[in-house]
């Protein structure tokens, strides 16, 4: 039996800009949206809370920064309260995805929203491992 379709809404977390990406597990791809400006890592929830309400996603991915290492900084712990306000905000289940090299990526594509293609790239990390 086929498993059911989830929808996720991911996140490239920064302290001046936050990308979001939407996938679903059916196709296991993901498209950039927007990116948000950030004022120290707090979002404007507002714009987010329209994002979010018309996107609906079952599950909510955010990028976890990671040393080379695997040891985390300070923009890990940030990520992790990131995460932790989405979770509280919305009450859906969110994950934390290493997302090592997503911005460099990106920028290697050279695609226009760099920040929201990068929280592509960490939607489709977590739809195909």
């Amino acid at each position: 039996m086929p498993s059911p379709e989830v929808s996720i809404l991911a996140f490239d977390f920064g302290l001046r800009h936050i990308g979001l990406a939407v996938g679903q597990t059916v196709t296991r791809t993901a498209n950039p949206v927007t990116t948000l400006r950030a004022d120290a890592g707090k979002p404007d929830w507002q714009a987010l809370d329209e994002i979010v309400g018309v996107w609906q996603p079952d599950l909510m991915i955010v990028g976890l920064p990671l040393n080379m290492d695997d040891s985390e900084s300070e923009m890990s712990e940030r990520a992790r309260h990131f995460a932790d306000e989405l979770h509280q905000r919305y009450l859906s289940p969110v994950e934390l995805v290493d997302e090592r090299l997503s911005s460099f990526e990106a920028k290697q594509i050279n695609a226009g929203d760099g920040h929201a293609v990068a929280a592509q790239l960490i939607a489709e990390t977590w739809l195909t491992r």
